[in-house]
């Protein structure tokens, strides 16, 4: 256990993680808000727009990847503050840079890149340090955990909206200057919170190789690929379902897709995380893999707009459990994982969160812009993830 002179307690460490989880959300989701400002103020294409989008990501892809190589020689602490001071100083030079760089875009880029080395190292160790912390249910602590994510996101995009309709969208870098000093104030709390050791003292992680080695590890692979496409497959064009089906404005579309989408996401994993004591994680796993199915079909098979969007919004309560309730799964299955087992899953996850919603795009695309068809193609994915939950039920870890 790392030891630290405060009095703080492990239920402020739980605590800061969740706070961790709203950081990256702020990280991933205030930009796409400002694309079109970005088009209008600094004449940036919307090919170069599109950049941002996949270098963030593949930036964190990266890191998931990097993440196992120094996250245990430099410690949990360190690397949790590195994370919240990256983040926020993305955030900071992103409302600097565009103005002093002489290529606005370079400098927006610079500032997407420092603050996904943030997000990127906020994935591989939130999950790990609540799982670390002493906690009577460890699925329920995940699943909360999880659920600031989606909360945050809801906030982001409320809160966001509402300063540029009070102050002006031309006033977003101030907004941008805000949003860096929760990550700012989060790093001092991890100076101070303390933080327990992952793995038994005297004991070690498992290496990559050795991971590779395990055939439950592999099925839990495919569950977290599984779990992210599932999720962004819906999320990411929900936004497109709300215009093209409702006829609605953008902001409108913004509100009655992705945010209804990322609050029932948000109220299904705080169910589990209050109720968790009292339900069977696995079947709780497969009944949101079956309402998933429904979902889909829901979506792509409904002749009336409105219930293909309340079919979105039933994918997002369907959808919350799967991505922490698979990390629960591997502790209990692989409690000498570590960090790299962390870290690939969360590799594995954002892989499933591009992997998604490139799938609808490329089949919608091939179908004169068959959105419904794209989701119904899609429907793969929770139906293997439901396949794996049954075959990681009849596999018994050897490592444990």
């Amino acid at each position: 256990m790392e030891k630290t002179a405060s009095k703080l307690n492990y239920n402020h460490t739980i605590t800061a993680c969740f706070v961790g989880y709203i950081v990256q959300a702020i990280v991933n989701n205030f930009v796409p808000l400002l694309f079109l400002t970005f088009q209008r103020d600094y004449h940036i294409p919307l090919s170069q727009i599109t950049l941002l989008v996949t270098l963030n990501f593949g930036i964190q892809l990266l890191v998931d990847l990097v993440s196992v190589a120094f996250v245990d020689r430099i410690g949990y602490r360190a690397s949790m503050i590195l994370a919240h001071l990256m983040s926020a100083a993305g955030l900071i030079l992103l409302a600097v840079l565009p103005d002093i760089l002489p290529s606005p875009f370079a400098g927006i880029l610079t500032a997407v890149i420092i603050y996904a080395v943030g997000g990127g190292l906020l994935e591989v160790l939130v999950s790990p340090v609540v799982e670390a912390c002493p906690s009577e249910n460890k699925e329920k602590a995940m699943s909360l955990l999880h659920s600031f994510y989606s909360w945050g996101q809801v906030g982001v995009v409320l809160i966001s909206t509402l300063f540029f309709y009070a102050a002006g969208i031309e006033r977003w870098k101030i907004l941008a200057v805000i949003w860096a000093v929760i990550p700012l104030c989060n790093a001092f709390v991890f100076t101070k919170v303390p933080i327990a050791s992952l793995i038994k003292e005297g004991e070690k992680g498992l290496r990559v190789g050795e991971l590779f080695g395990l055939k439950i590890f592999w099925i839990l692979l495919v569950m977290m690929i599984c779990a992210g496409a599932s999720e962004q497959a819906v999320s990411q064009w929900a936004s497109a379902f709300a215009e093209k089906g409702l006829g609605i404005s953008k902001t409108a579309g913004d509100l009655a897709g992705p945010m209804a989408f990322a609050a029932m996401m948000g109220v299904s994993r705080l169910f589990y995380g209050k109720c968790g004591d009292r339900i069977n994680l696995e079947r709780f796993m497969i009944g949101s893999c079956g309402l998933c199915i429904l979902s889909y079909l829901g979506i792509s098979l409904l002749p009336v707009p409105q219930l293909s969007l309340i079919s979105c919004a039933l994918c997002g309560l369907s959808v919350g459990i799967m991505w922490p309730g698979t990390f629960s799964k591997a502790s209990a299955a692989l409690p000498k994982g570590g960090t790299a087992m962390f870290a690939l899953l969360a590799l594995g996850g954002d892989v499933g969160c591009s992997a998604g919603p490139t799938v609808v795009g490329m089949v919608s695309g091939a179908w004169n812009d068959n959105l419904k068809l794209g989701i119904l193609v899609s429907i793969f994915f929770p139906v293997l993830l439901l396949a794996s939950i049954f075959l990681c039920g009849k596999k018994k870890s050897r490592a444990g």
